[in-house]
């Protein structure tokens, strides 16, 4: 029974990844991608205001600082940057701007893509953001969490109870 129950797991583990698989910045030029052909697919939706390339603009500087900020805290900690091997990480990075959000980096992707739809001003394309967060929250940060986890247990955990996984 008990190598039954061994067999088992490990095909459960093959079916539910335990890393990542899939590198972020691949599904942020996918989302793009998705952005571009929403906005050409919906042109009903298309809107404008006064002001949207500067607004735009603003995120898309905004979003480039939140990340870059994020991947130096991570190098100045001497921890890894690498998304598709979370438990490679050698220590828990909580200072910064790790104090505001868990995520910057990805963070500052989703900002980066709000500043894309506010430039091809197109509201389809503002709902291809909500699949972005959804996607990388499931597949990607989860099994990061887990990862973190099991390497800091307790001090991961206070950290995640006091700051929240996006803003």
């Amino acid at each position: 029974m008990q190598r039954l129950v061994k067999q088992f797991r490990g095909v459960v583990s093959i079916m539910r990844p335990n890393k990542p698989k899939v590198p972020p910045v691949f599904v942020v030029l996918v989302a793009a991608i998705l952005m571009w052909g929403a906005s050409a697919a919906f042109p009903m939706l298309s809107f404008s205001f006064a002001g949207s390339s500067l607004v735009a603009l603003a995120f898309f500087v905004v979003g480039i600082a939140v990340a870059a900020t994020g991947a130096s805290t991570f190098a100045s900690a001497g921890t890894t940057t690498d998304p598709l091997n979370p438990d490679r990480a050698s220590s828990l990075v909580t200072h910064g701007i790790f104090r505001y959000t868990r995520n910057p980096m990805y963070l500052g992707m989703a900002k980066v893509l709000t500043a894309w739809a506010l430039f091809l001003g197109n509201a389809a394309s503002l709902l291809v953001i909500v699949l972005f967060v959804a996607y990388m929250t499931q597949y990607q940060i989860k099994l990061e969490e887990l990862a973190l986890q099991e390497a800091f247990g307790d001090e991961y955990a206070r950290y995640k109870s006091s700051v929240r996984r996006w803003i």
